[in-house]
């Protein structure tokens, strides 16, 4: 982040790193998610507004682009406005973000939002700065239509959309958008990477450049529905994870065998003690009624280090799949880093969590026999 100074970038006016945590200053940015600033009553969303924020965004990314890093991440959700009414917006969150030359060979990433990834990724390809340039069609068509070119009913469906790049303009959704700007999604939203437009000359698109166009309102309908979706898969995957964690939790608090009866056993010849202790299982339960569900608990999934919660950082990953898994990933370990590890989900239903100890040695600290020592030498 300190690499990155530009006006459409979220900046980072400072940085403190403690043993436990990483804090960092950021630019104070008010207007929340750009979809969800275009879908208020009082927002009149038509082509030349959606042209603006194209701009913006792609302005943004031209420069982090000429820094020789790439952002890998681009999605609704980290394109934010500055205010509730201005319509100037910054790109946020380069958490995933890769400096290309850095290191020898080509950079290939296995991380990313499914329904903004481009295919390069899920092939386990390079990636390059091609790759957001596709993410960037993607928001520019959802952003014109309120339509995902490539969501599925899963994640596994989007993926598979994805790399298999087939999509079209629905003739109902674009009937009110211009040809210039199906070209211009046409043009990023190939699967070569070869043949997608760099930044430069997606700055220089007709259709950007079009200071008089169709002024007519398009409808927010579609666009309203597909973040209630998103919100939706949200939820369920919190929920899903708070349901596998409470399960694991009443598997620990069950006892294996519980004692039922006691049995006495004879004095005879071959019979041990004159009393035994004989556990037998107890008899199955009845199994409990199907559960109903009224409504669902939106819980929050937290993870805590030593009682501390941690944040996500390049160092740290914290992953949420579909199937209700929760995942934290450390790399480049340290001893600082030992501790005893905690995943908590919380809801108006109730709380579960599990847990697990984390201990990292230095190399100093793991004894190894001496080569000159035969197995059974007494060490000091």
């Amino acid at each position: 982040m300190n690499l990155l100074h530009h006006p459409r970038l979220v900046q980072c006016l400072a940085a403190f790193q403690s043993r436990a945590e990483l804090v960092m200053v950021m630019d104070y940015v008010a207007g929340g998610e750009l979809f969800e600033r275009m879908v208020d009553d009082d927002f009149e969303l038509t082509e030349p507004t959606s042209i603006q924020y194209v701009r913006q965004i792609l302005e943004g990314m031209q420069y982090v682009h000429r820094q020789s890093i790439v952002h890998l991440d681009l999605k609704p959700e980290n394109i934010v406005c500055v205010s509730t009414s201005s319509h100037w917006v910054k790109i946020i969150d380069f958490g995933l973000a890769r400096r290309l030359g850095e290191q020898e060979g080509p950079v290939k990433v296995m991380h990313g939002t499914p329904e903004f990834v481009a295919p390069e990724v899920i092939a386990f390809e390079p990636v390059g700065f091609a790759t957001d340039m596709w993410s960037i069609g993607v928001i520019c068509y959802i952003l014109l239509s309120g339509d995902s070119p490539f969501q599925g009913n899963s994640d596994m469906e989007t993926l598979r959309n994805v790399t298999a790049a087939q999509w079209e303009f629905d003739e109902e959704t674009f009937s009110e958008i211009s040809q210039e700007a199906k070209d211009f999604i046409g043009q990023l939203l190939q699967k070569d990477s070869r043949c997608r437009l760099p930044s430069d000359q997606a700055l220089a698109h007709p259709w950007l450049q079009k200071t008089e166009s169709d002024r007519k309102v398009l409808s927010k309908e579609r666009m309203r529905r597909f973040l209630a979706r998103q919100k939706w898969q949200k939820t369920g995957n919190a929920v899903l994870a708070l349901r596998r964690m409470s399960r694991l939790a009443h598997k620990l608090d069950d006892p294996v065998t519980t004692p039922s009866a006691w049995e006495k056993g004879g004095n005879g010849p071959g019979n041990g003690p004159a009393c035994q202790n004989v556990l037998t299982p107890p008899p199955p339960p009845n199994p409990p009624p199907p559960p109903t569900h009224t409504r669902f608990p939106h819980p929050e999934v937290t993870w805590l280090r030593n009682d501390v919660p941690v944040q996500e950082c390049s160092q740290l990953r914290i992953d949420c799949k579909e199937n209700g898994s929760c995942s934290l990933t450390l790399a480049g370990l340290s001893v600082e880093d030992t501790g005893h590890y905690v995943c908590r989900a919380t809801s108006a239903e109730g709380e579960a969590e599990c847990s697990a100890r984390l201990t990292v040695l230095r190399g100093s600290d793991m004894q190894t026999p001496n080569a000159e020592e035969g197995p059974g030498t007494d060490r000091p």
